[in-house]
């Protein structure tokens, strides 16, 4: 009799259990629809907000890219321009970068080579030599004297930045992040120099014949029509006197003016046959010089400033 009721103690719950393992059956077949097939799309349910959010990054990197492209074409054109006006086109564009770019401009880590310097130095070593072949075939008749003259009239710093004005590099020199009044400063102290080292950077990048010509185009000019006097006017109108038989000019004090600390003193200079020509100035000498270039412009004497 015990075992007979512990059989029928234990039936109910084995029958019981199979319902459940159907019920469980079925809810895995009947899985709702998040379960997902290969066939199976998923409807876009995102926001238009998110949609322009996710969109951002893409419209920024065509901004970047867009703008990195016109930022190199107006660089690229500007090089254009610059080496239009210097009446070069360079082989290699980082030789003319380099002679415009001041130390101020170089990032953290590069040399000061990097710089216009060095090719500042190159260039005004080829502008002498130039310019002294230039002045010894112009003028055949001048000494060592004149000729050392004219060379350093034609090369200094402020006939370098004369050329570099006429040639628009003012604006073209790169500088560092300085105030904008020493920045203006800065840019027409070193204008001599930038000049200098185009000049360099024409020689390497083309050769002499490269740098022989942009200096004879740019001082030829100059060199026949230099900016003052290259020999003492007193000199060149003896030298002209004697050569037309004359004697020696004649200098004689007309007028003396002003107090005894500053006076102005006013001069004849004399010629047989040649109305006097007369200067002031605040020295005897300083008046005579004057007289002496007045009589050489009006006579039309030849070796004061064209040799």
């Amino acid at each position: 009799m015990k075992d007979e009721a512990k059989d029928i103690a234990t039936q109910p719950i084995e029958a019981q259990a199979a319902p459940e393992s159907e019920a469980a059956t079925k809810t895995l077949a009947t899985k709702t629809p998040d379960s997902k097939t290969p066939d199976s799309k998923t409807p876009d349910t995102k926001s238009p907000d998110v949609k322009a959010a996710e969109a951002k990054p893409l419209a920024k990197k065509r901004t970047r890219s867009s703008k990195a492209k016109d930022k190199a074409k107006a660089a690229a054109d500007a090089s254009a321009a610059l080496e239009a006006r210097i009446g070069h086109n360079f082989a290699d564009p980082n030789l003319l970068m380099q002679a415009i770019t001041h130390v101020s401009a170089l990032k953290s880590g590069r040399k000061r080579g990097d710089s216009y310097q060095r090719l500042e130095f190159l260039g005004d070593h080829v502008l002498g030599l130039v310019v002294s072949d230039m002045l010894y075939h112009a003028f055949p008749n001048a000494d060592e004297g004149e000729l050392s003259k004219r060379l350093a009239e034609l090369v200094r710093k402020e006939s370098c930045a004369d050329v570099a004005k006429s040639l628009g590099l003012l604006d073209d020199i790169k500088l560092g992040s300085v105030g904008s009044s020493a920045d203006a400063r800065l840019r027409k102290s070193i204008l001599g120099d930038i000049c200098e080292a185009v000049i360099g950077a024409i020689f390497l990048d083309g050769g002499h014949a490269a740098a022989d010509e942009f200096v004879k185009r740019n001082w030829t000019e100059r060199m026949h029509k230099p900016r003052r006097p290259l020999r003492d006017p007193k000199t060149v109108l003896q030298e002209w006197a004697q050569g037309k038989g004359l004697p020696t000019p004649v200098y004689r004090e007309v007028e003396r003016t002003g107090p005894h600390h500053d006076p102005e003193f006013r001069v004849a200079v004399d010629l047989p046959g040649l109305a006097p020509a007369e200067g002031t100035g605040g020295s005897k000498r300083a008046a005579e010089k004057v007289a002496a270039s007045v009589m050489i412009e009006r006579e039309g004497v030849g070796g004061g400033n064209d040799g």
